[in-house]
């Protein structure tokens, strides 16, 4: 996959005590449970676009391409919000993973 965004990259260097904790919090959350990893990030995608966060979005379905979902399984984790976070949230969403999916954004 491409390069991490510019963003993320300057949080992880300027506050790398935060962003320490902040990673080990994700994979403790992780490894409480018996969910794999491809489960565990449809399971945070839907929590992304739940939230209407682009950046989370895009993060989500990037790892959970890495973590083997298929793109229909990444189509799928979001229309499935459609009757709690509406259509047109699910339509956002939908472009976003669009952007991983097809290569328009790292």
């Amino acid at each position: 996959m491409s390069e991490l965004p510019e963003q993320y990259l300057s949080i992880k260097r300027r506050f790398k005590s935060y962003f320490k904790a902040a990673d080990n919090l994700g994979k403790a959350a992780r490894a409480a449970g018996p969910l794999d990893d491809k489960t565990s990030q449809l399971i945070q995608l839907g929590a992304a676009a739940a939230i209407r966060s682009e950046g989370a979005v895009h993060s989500h379905a990037r790892r959970a391409i890495e973590a083997g979902a298929q793109p229909e399984e990444i189509y799928h984790a979001i229309i499935l919000l459609a009757s709690t976070i509406g259509f047109p949230t699910v339509s956002a969403a939908l472009s976003w993973a669009d952007d991983v999916i097809r290569g328009k954004q790292g």
